[in-house]
């Protein structure tokens, strides 16, 4: 008798293969039958109507502190989500040496907006070296399984000091220090190494992150790290601007090493004497050659959420904002607002901050589009706060005030930064296989502006199901997030439904599928806010052949683990 049976469901078993109904067997674990007719379960579920696909493996997140106080990793395990790398983009919390720990909190906070109170009350520090981070982090008990990078930015600081702090340039006895703590770090089980080289990351004092402008030298020695571990993923941000801009550097280490590297490049960007044309033409060309570089792209435009609770909207920096409004709590900056004489004031004023790209964001109302509760990711020009104040007869800025002020001052203005009318751009990279690789859903960061681990629902509403236009296979959006994601880690237990492999598991109702609105909530250690959004049509999550999720409510089962180090072997 077989531990779990899903009878007659629909099968999209994350290789790309078309759909096919049949029953899934889950014994011990695993999953034992992909189709056919399955003997009796101890428990049986009626996947008629149903579709089943392997839970999603996000590579990408910023989850490094929430693990230690939210065992369910919301908002990913809402929406299906049951494997989350973090430990990217340089950033994280070990190694560390006694008295670093308010430095790399503060550096998490700078970088990926994660409060600082809400860290230093959330995490219980209590380790130095990583094999010692992934112990406490097995101490834990989740509903998801998760894995880490070492980052780059700990690692420098911890063994160089002040020197590593402040982009001193490393010598060969630092590179060959850090070069062995990373390949015992991968010997723990680290995934990877990650790192920053992008001026976007910087610290509270507005210095650049650790390891920002690291020598190649520098970096070659973290990647042969890993060839001496025989596993791990580079990752890397980078604006790819000075010596970044050739990609045959990153070519020839993967190359001499074997290793991924995976590279998340920040284009367009003016700096940048390359295109991502350019980027995808010369990782095809490495690819030729046997290199192993993928690039990162997400499921849509990069987007910020503008509220009256969140980091930033259109007002947030006027000066009479802030003197006659900012100090309030919510309900009555709200009222307040909607006073005629405080409301022209305020829309009187001027954005008083000089930093060129604040200014941007905070200004773009031809990028400013009201979200309402049916969020819309690839809104058309006419439906922006520009173009609909046009049409009204009022300025932009009045629309957009007016906008914030509805349900009860919580509407959100979504930001779609470097969009251009479609997501036409985004088809093309998602359908790139041979060289991108789905990522940067920074779940668990940017607390105050974003919420974009809801991506791999957004892969099957938008992109599978509802755009108008050209769309994406459900088998191939089913895949681009399971086997694709797991297999740039060496996670080949996970990610395809078939005999043998982790029964990770979604069961969804496809067609009541939908992302609810965002909304801000208040829910972190030391009353830290956050985006959050949920969703609908999740009907089970299983992990490890445990349910974790039934109609979208948690049962109690945490069967997360840490994963250490590749698992599974490849076919």
């Amino acid at each position: 008798m077989h531990d779990l049976v899903i009878r007659d469901v629909r099968i999209v078993d994350g290789t790309g293969a078309p759909a096919r109904n049949g029953d899934l067997a889950v014994d011990a674990g695993v999953i034992s039958l992909a189709g056919g007719k399955a003997g009796a379960g101890r428990r049986e579920i009626d996947g008629s109507g149903l579709m089943a696909a392997p839970g999603w493996v996000d590579i990408h997140t910023h989850y490094d502190g929430q693990v230690f106080w939210d065992p369910y990793v919301t908002p990913s395990s809402w929406q299906g989500s049951t494997t989350v790398i973090m430990g990217n983009c340089g950033v994280g919390f070990a190694p560390v040496r006694p008295g670093q720990e308010q430095y790399l909190i503060e550096l998490m906070e700078a970088v990926e907006d994660i409060p600082g109170p809400t860290l230093a009350a959330g995490i219980k520090f209590g380790w130095e070296s990583f094999a010692q981070y992934l112990d406490a982090l097995s101490q834990i008990r989740r509903a998801i399984d998760i894995g880490t990078h070492m980052p780059h930015c700990a690692l420098r600081a911890y063994t160089m000091g002040e020197r590593g702090v402040h982009n001193e340039e490393a010598g060969a006895g630092d590179i060959a220090a850090m070069r062995e703590l990373a390949r015992e770090a991968l010997a723990a089980g680290a995934l990877g190494v990650s790192t920053s080289r992008t001026s976007l990351h910087r610290t509270k004092s507005k210095e650049y992150v650790p390891g920002t402008h690291a020598s190649h030298e520098e970096v070659a020695g973290l990647v042969r790290a890993m060839g001496d571990a025989g596993h791990g993923v580079f990752e890397i941000v980078s604006d790819m601007s000075g010596p970044d801009a050739d990609l045959n550097w990153l070519v020839e280490l993967s190359l001499q090493t074997g290793c991924v590297i995976s590279l998340a490049a920040r284009l367009p960007n003016p700096d940048s004497p390359v295109t991502a044309a350019q980027v995808m033409q010369a990782i095809r060309e490495g690819r030729k050659r046997g290199a192993r570089v993928v690039a990162q792209v997400g499921a849509r435009a990069v987007g910020i959420l503008m509220s009256l609770q969140a980091s930033l909207h259109p007002f947030s920096t006027h000066r009479q904002f802030k003197a006659l409004v900012g100090h309030l709590p919510h309900a009555e900056k709200v009222a307040r607002m909607r006073d005629p004489q405080v409301r022209a004031l305020i829309l009187a004023d001027q954005p008083a901050v000089r930093d060129f790209d604040t200014r941007r964001l905070v200004t773009s109302f031809n990028k400013f589009f009201a979200m309402g509760d049916r969020p819309n990711y690839e809104p058309t020009r006419d439906l922006s706060i520009a173009e609909r104040a046009r049409k009204m007869g009022v300025t932009p800025q009045e629309l957009a005030y007016d906008t914030l002020l509805q349900r009860d001052g919580t509407e959100v203005i979504y930001m779609a930064n470097g969009y251009r009318n479609n997501l036409d751009p985004t088809l093309r990279l998602l359908r790139a296989e041979d060289v991108t690789v789905l990522s940067l859903s920074d779940g668990g960061a940017h607390c105050g502006t974003v919420c974009d681990a809801t991506m791999p629902t957004f892969m099957l509403t938008h992109w599978a199901r509802d755009r108008q236009g050209e769309r994406l296979p459900l088998e191939f959006a089913v895949k681009r997030q399971t086997s694709d994601t797991a297999r740039v880690y060496g996670l080949y237990d996970r990610g395809v439904l078939a005999p043998g492999m982790k029964a990770d598991i979604n069961l969804i109702d496809l067609d009541r599928l939908r992302l609810l609105a965002p909304e801000m909530v208040f829910d972190l250690p030391a009353g830290g806010r956050r985006f959050i959004q949920r969703c609908e049509g999740y009907k089970y999550t299983i992990v490890s052949g445990e349910i974790v999720y039934q109609d979208g409510h948690p049962t109690g089962a945490l069967p997360g683990k840490v994963i250490r180090g590749p698992q599974g072997q490849a076919a």
